[in-house]
Parts: C-alpha cells; structure tokens; sequence
C-alpha cells in the first residue's frame, strides 16, 4: 500500500488528461441525471420535457462524437484511457455515432406504440433509462480490459432488463423480462468465471498487455480454451448468436414492441464494436496458437445463419419472425468479423447501420397496424394493404433491405461484406470463408420465404371486409416514408453513409 502512495498524484494528473477524450460520455452521464431530474420535479407532463430533453442531448452528444474524429486524427491511431480501461480510435466513434442516431430515432418512436403509451406511469422512466443504457453502449465500444467490458455490459444488461418488463402490468411483458433476467445472470456468471479464469492464468486483466499474452500462450490449450469460449459466450448472449440466441423469440414478443426494436439493433451494435476490440487484441499482438478465433467464430457464423432463417420461416407472429430474422442477420454480420480487415470492419459498420434502419422501420410499422387494426400476426394482415397504402407500400420496400435484394441499402451491405470476405479468401484461401460465402448466398435466398409472408398478405390475399383508404397517425406514415426513402437512397449512393462512417 506504501508502494502505491507516491504514484497517486501521477495517477491522478493522467486520469485528468484523459477526461479532454471523454466529453460524450461526460454530457450522457448530464443528460442522465438532467432527464431523471425533470421526471422527479416537473411531475406532471413532464413525460414531454423527458423525451424532448433527451432527444436534443443526444444530437449534442452526436457532435461531440464526431469531434473525437480530429482527436483520434491527431493522436494517429488509437488512444488509451485511463489506464488502459478504454481504447479510444476512429472505428469506436463510428460505433458511436450510430448508436446515438438510433437512439434519437427511437425516443421519436416510444410514445407513438399504443399499448406503450398507455402505461399509466407514463414513459419518463423508460426515457432515463434509455439514456443510461445509451452511457453503458459507448463504453462497450471502447472497452479493452476485462474489467470494463464486464461493467459495461452489465450497465447495458440492467438497463434492458426494466425496459422489458417496464409495462409490469401486462402479464407476458412481465414474463418476458424475468425469462430476460434469468437468462442473463447466468450469462453474466458464465461471463465473470471466464474473466475470472482469464485473470489467474495470466495475473493481468489487459488484454492488449503484451505480457497477457505471452502468459496466456505459455498456459495448457484446455484451461485457455475454456476461459475464451466463456467470455465468448457472455459476449454473445448480447449479440444472440447459437448457442445463446434461445432468449431471444420470447423476449422480443413479449417486449413492448419500442423497446424490441431497441434491443434488436442498437446494444447488437455495441456488442460487436465489443467482440472486434476483444478478437482484435488476440490476433494482432500475440496470437494464441491453440485457439483459432476465425475458426470458432465462422462455424458460430454459420450455425446462427441457418439455425435463425430457418426458424424464422415457421413463425407467424411479425415480432417472433422479426427475433429470429434478427438472430440470422448476426450470423451475417460475423462473416466481416472473422476477415480481421480495415475494409470487413467498414462493411460491417455500414451493414450493421443499414440492417438496424430496416429493423426499427418495420417494427415501427408493426406497430402501426398494431395500433389500428391490432393485428400482430401475419395472417392478420391480410387485405391491410388496400386500407393504408403508404405504410403498407413502405413495409415492402423495407422488407426488400432487409431480404437484401438489389438497390436497396440492405443489399448493398450485403454486397461490402462478401466483397470484405472474399478480398481475404483471395489471399490465404480458407475453407471457412468459403463456407461463410456460401451459407450467406443460400441464406439470403431462404429470407425470401419469411419475408415475402408480409407483402403477401398486405396485397394478394383478400381480407373479410372491403376498405377505403386510411391515412390516418400521420407521425408514423411520415416516418416511414422518410426512412423508406433513405434505404431507398443508401442504396443507390452508399458514399453517402459510407464515408461519413
């Protein structure tokens, strides 16, 4: 303890020095309690003052994010913080960026879901919650030691955990959270035994220390291998790859449907900007040789692709099929992963941006014909085309980005990701990217089947009665449009998100 007394202070001066790299995080940690303050002293109406404040926070936060653009220019490459505990770079902040518009996208969309709205608590708390699960999002994207990755994710974990179950009155929203905080405790246990095990083989918990590795090669392959498929595991329980992805389909329908379309995109991303800084770490300072990431990581890739889509055919409910829909497109998206490339990392970034886009778009309008017809199942839809047009004509032109057919935004992800993938099988010829290609064509064209059940239903099959056009929640329809629109846009010019990524 005497040791460390005299190297307090320059512990200190260099926690400070770092704070100038940590402005968003800063302003989400105000904006927190700014929005929690409003909901205990505005009282009522202050559901209002809750979503406009923390709306206009995140578009400061947005700035602030690319202002780190010129601070990780001007450092040339990455920058550590606070000793190590986060990786501050170019990529994170992209990670970011999107992550913040999402969530400004999303505030807009939670008050106009019906059966969300009609809470009789109001939505103040789901907003200050929201904002705190917003702060835990941006550390998973920075965070390189073990330490911070586990806070992080169980910042963000505690955070959905209420925004599931937040309509507590509504039985099967009730039951969806507690099978939500079941499971992940125990991903968070099995989490913690890998860190745990990672810890005592190597006395340190940075894992781009270069003694770390070195430590970790000289243990047995067995006692390595156990410790990075549990931490693997804990880090795909938020990502729902096989064989963590069986919480999925129920949580998500039983979830307000706001809060699926949050879960569904924007702590996916976080995750995975956390899977690249843990992965990257192995394979680029000492690379273990008993543990083969592309290997693990292309046959995970693999199984999820096959076992979401085709899971996804079989289901009715829009929610359910939307879960599992979900669960394929993490499959997809690990084939960039396992390139280990500047350009598989960009891909993944635009994909990743475009996929949570047409996902929130179609929950979105989930909700629409929720709130107007209650129709939740497919088979419900029947005829709902003819009644609302636009919306209907906007679900198929989503459904066409997510499928992944050419000129919309989805396919032009799609297309950056097997581009990134087979530049690197053109250079070492592994037998698993290979298989990843194949499995991502195949699986594309098996999305077809579950997809097609919307537009199916909306335009070709009669329903029980005639309708006259709708038009009416002119908020939603507005919404919709705009965001058919720029899939529609990124599509045919993707340099416009590209490169801003």
């Amino acid at each position: 303890m005497h040791d460390l007394l005299p190297t307090i202070p320059e512990q200190l001066s260099k926690i400070l020095s770092d704070v100038h790299f940590f402005v968003p995080e800063l302003y989400l940690s105000g904006l927190f309690v700014l929005v929690l303050l409003a909901d205990l002293f505005i009282g009522k109406g202050a559901e209002k003052y809750c979503r406009a404040i923390g709306i206009a926070g995140l578009i400061i936060v947005f700035f602030k994010d690319y202002e780190q653009y010129s601070l990780a220019d001007e450092a040339r490459g990455a920058i550590s913080l606070f000793n190590g505990m986060l990786l501050l770079y170019d990529k994170a902040v992209s990670f970011k960026v999107v992550i913040d518009l999402l969530t400004v996208l999303l505030l807009i969309y939670f008050p106009w879901d019906n059966k969300l709205s009609s809470h009789k608590k109001g939505l103040s708390d789901l907003y200050t919650i929201t904002i705190g699960s917003v702060l835990g999002l941006h550390l998973m994207t920075m965070a390189t030691n073990m330490l911070s990755i586990y806070l992080a994710i169980e910042m963000v974990s505690i955070a959905s955990y209420l925004m599931v179950a937040y309509r507590s009155e509504n039985g099967f929203s009730a039951e969806a959270g507690l099978k939500y905080v079941l499971f992940g405790a125990a991903s968070s246990a099995v989490l913690l035994y890998g860190i745990s095990l990672l810890y005592g083989l190597t006395g340190s918990l940075d894992i781009w220390d270069p003694k770390f590795m070195v430590n970790l090669t000289a243990t047995g392959s067995a006692g390595v291998g156990l410790a990075l498929t549990l931490v693997l595991i804990g880090i795909g329980f938020k990502l729902s790859f096989v064989p963590v992805h069986f919480w999925v389909p129920d949580v998500y329908e039983g979830a307000s449907t706001p809060v699926t379309a949050y879960l569904s995109s924007v702590p996916k991303i976080a995750a995975f900007a956390l899977l690249i800084n843990f992965v990257n770490a192995f394979v680029s300072v000492v690379p273990h040789p008993d543990f083969d990431f592309r290997l693990v990581l292309s046959v995970i890739g693999i199984i999820t692709m096959i076992a979401g889509n085709f899971a996804a055919v079989a289901q009715q409910n829009v929610k359910r099929m939307l879960a599992y829909s979900s669960i394929g497109h993490t499959g997809f998206a690990l084939m960039a992963v396992v390139t280990y490339s500047p350009q598989g990392l960009n891909s993944l970034i635009y994909y990743l941006a475009v996929y949570a886009v047409a996902n929130i778009a179609a929950l979105l309008l989930a909700s629409y014909y929720t709130n107007q017809t209650g129709a939740e199942n497919v088979t419900e839809y029947k005829g709902l085309g003819f009644k609302y047009p636009i919306v209907s004509v906007c679900f198929v032109v989503i459904l066409i980005s997510l499928t992944g057919l050419p000129i919309s935004a989805g396919f032009t992800g799609k297309l950056f990701v097997f581009s990134s993938v087979y530049a690197v099988y053109q250079q070492n010829h592994d037998v698993w990217l290979l298989a990843l290609m194949i499995t991502g064509a195949i699986i594309t064209v098996v999305s077809l089947f579950y997809y097609i059940k919307i537009p199916l239903n909306l335009f070709l099959r009669k329903g029980s009665t005639s309708f006259e056009h709708d038009y009416s929640d002119k908020k939603i329809i507005a919404l919709s449009v705009l965001l058919s629109v720029l899939l529609f846009l990124f599509g045919l010019f993707p340099d416009l998100l590209y490169k801003v990524l």
